[in-house]
């Protein structure tokens, strides 16, 4: 796929990992639709990279369908990205007893539910796009967690709804086959972003030097460069990709 003039979608675009996709997108001449819940920083983003804004609780199928509805206006749109996603922590049973429902619920509702429902969505407006020179209609990546193979104390939550995006990754590819859609997904090891960013220094210092080559944070960068090259390479479908520096998490 050739990125300049295409449309794309990238839910959790005002910061973090959605940021950098948004502007790489726009830097290769692509148009941007950045869906989030932050409005400021994502109005911000959207007017300094020419794109657009729409606010977005990926979880509700109305929101979802204003974005697709705007991604649509401005042209083909052919790309979602989505970044959007919740990560608390929180035992099974933990010092104020059971873990609480609601909270494993909204993780479940937005990380899981969420990717799903931008996907169906986005998939349905793309099946009536004419089809590249490939073949091929539009692309789906999706972010999943390397918590979704070795999730950490606390991370029931967050791990099911990443091994979630996991699991569905190939019997979506295999749906869309038909129609010209890939889809893919990356599952980021320990990563530079505003989650990250909120924990003590020293936690920040000792999990960048647990990545054993190269022992640093992944940046949004790194990512943008493999969304790039996804959108890029049409033999990529079905498949979970590990962007992690060959991390595997200990349980604490």
């Amino acid at each position: 796929m050739d990125i300049a003039g295409k449309v794309f979608i990238v839910t959790g675009g005002a910061s973090g990992l959605g940021e950098g996709t948004a502007r790489m997108l726009a830097a290769k001449g692509g148009k941007v639709v950045i869906a989030d819940m932050q409005v400021d920083k994502g109005e911000a983003i959207a007017k300094d990279i020419g794109g657009a804004f729409v606010k977005c609780d990926v979880s509700q199928e109305a929101d979802g369908q204003a974005v697709v509805a705007k991604a649509v206006s401005m042209g083909k749109l052919m790309g979602l990205v989505n970044c959007a996603g919740i990560a608390p922590a929180e035992k099974t049973v933990g010092k104020n007893g059971a873990h609480k429902l609601d909270v494993f619920t909204k993780t479940i509702m937005v990380n899981l539910i969420g990717s799903f429902n931008m996907i169906r969505l986005a998939s349905e407006a793309m099946c009536k796009n004419e089809p590249e020179a490939t073949g091929e209609r539009g692309v789906m990546i999706s972010t999943a967690s390397v918590a979704a193979y070795d999730g950490q104390i606390g991370q029931a939550a967050y791990s099911a709804s990443k091994g979630g995006v996991v699991g569905m990754t190939l019997p979506i590819a295999r749906d869309l086959a038909r129609n010209g859609i890939r889809n893919m997904t990356i599952a980021p090891g320990i990563f530079g972003t505003p989650m990250m960013f909120g924990m003590p220094q020293e936690v920040q210092d000792s999990l960048a030097a647990s990545v054993p080559f190269p022992s640093r944070l992944g940046t949004p960068q790194d990512y943008a460069k493999l969304a790039q090259h996804i959108f890029e390479n049409d033999m990529l479908n079905g498949e979970v990709i590990r962007l992690d520096g060959a991390i595997r998490l200990a349980p604490r």
